[in-house]
């Protein structure tokens, strides 16, 4: 099972420009609003034509502009989950299941229906209208209607943006239980890197248009290779850096020269650190260590963003260099600690950037 997808379609203001493959582990595609991916997932379902180069499904040619091949989208055996779940509101359940099943015949039909319905857990509602249904089980309704046609690939566009904080982590894990018996190639869009973590094997990172980063997970988030990868795999920390040994390097926005962990790169331009990675310095901490001061905080439900100032105290609230993440508890035993602070930046945890 293999997605092979390699297009351009301009747009006002916009050309999107994308090539890569999937297969049967979840491809995510990352990238903030705008980027291009709800478009690259249109073009890949026949609901938008690039303007020109080839998408392959399984060796079936369903888009090629040098050939002249365009094919419809009820014939690309592609399911769609649509980021509005797109359910008929006059339908009951089983009948927007089984809405792109009208040509097979009544018994097999409703066979298709029964086994997807069991698979979704949606015992019940089967007469059910959309309007009658949480949130969750709309888009149990929706993932079942795509992969009722029994598609070679499952598109998924931001399925879990209309949720509420409350139902979306329930959800998440009711789809992948459903990928699970799911074998052909997944596609799955979000902008949000938790669920790109917690659902993707492989992430492609889309910005304004283009493939800015592709790999594992793992890698996409320990060691993104572009700037704007860090930041869409959630990295708050930047300087400007220049090469001063194998293993050193200055943050010329921290005003503080690093150790790191691999060789640096001569051609070395930028160096970065998760908020959360930042620690107070222990005894035996010996690289990386820093005076701080934290110069303002902001405060969320569970945890705190503490904004540092390195070597110097500063006068202006906006006059920082670092954010450190950190638990509500944490920051209890940490506020009243006598000023400066010593902080570690270990040299594990730094990224560095060539562009």
């Amino acid at each position: 099972m293999e997605l092979y997808v390699d297009i351009k379609k301009k747009l006002p203001g916009f050309t999107l420009d994308v090539n890569f493959k999937a297969s049967t582990d979840v491809l995510g595609l990352l990238g903030a609003s705008g980027a291009g991916k709800s478009m690259t997932l249109r073009c890949i379902a026949g609901l938008e034509k690039p303007d020109k180069g080839r998408i392959v499904l399984n060796e079936r040619i369903l888009f090629d502009s040098e050939q002249g091949i365009n094919l419809p989208s009820r014939r690309r055996k592609i399911g769609f989950l649509f980021q509005n779940y797109a359910l008929f509101p006059n339908m009951t359940v089983e009948d927007n299941i089984g809405l792109a099943l009208e040509t097979i015949p009544r018994e097999q039909r409703r066979a298709i229906i029964r086994q997807k319905i069991v698979m979704n857990k949606l015992e019940g509602l089967e007469k059910r209208y959309p309007f009658q249904l949480s949130g969750g089980q709309q888009q149990r309704v929706a993932l079942a209607r795509a992969l009722a046609v029994e598609p070679e690939a499952l598109l998924l566009d931001e399925p879990f943006s209309a949720l509420d904080e409350h139902l979306r982590s329930h959800i998440i894990k009711e789809l992948l239980d459903s990928l699970s018996d799911y074998h052909g190639v997944t596609v799955f869009v979000t902008h949000n890197i938790e669920e790109a973590y917690r659902i993707s094997r492989k992430l492609v990172v889309l910005a304004d248009g283009k493939v800015e980063a592709e790999g594992t997970k793992e890698e996409m988030f320990m060691k993104p290779p572009t700037l704007a990868a860090a930041q869409l795999t959630g990295y708050k920390n930047f300087s400007a850096a220049n090469y001063t040994s194998s293993h050193e390097l200055n943050a010329v926005d921290w005003g503080v020269s690093l150790r790191v962990a691999g060789e640096v790169d001569q051609e070395v331009r930028q160096v970065g650190i998760r908020a959360h990675f930042i620690k107070l310095a222990s005894g035996t901490d010996t690289d990386n260590v820093f005076q701080c001061w934290p110069v303002s905080t902001s405060e969320a439900p569970f945890r705190i963003t503490v904004y540092l100032s390195l070597t110097k105290m500063a006068l202006n609230p906006d006059d920082y260099h670092l954010q450190w993440e950190m638990s509500q508890e944490r920051w209890m035993e940490l506020k009243d600690r006598q000023l400066p602070w010593l902080i570690c930046l270990n040299p594990e945890k730094l990224i560095t950037i060539l562009k």
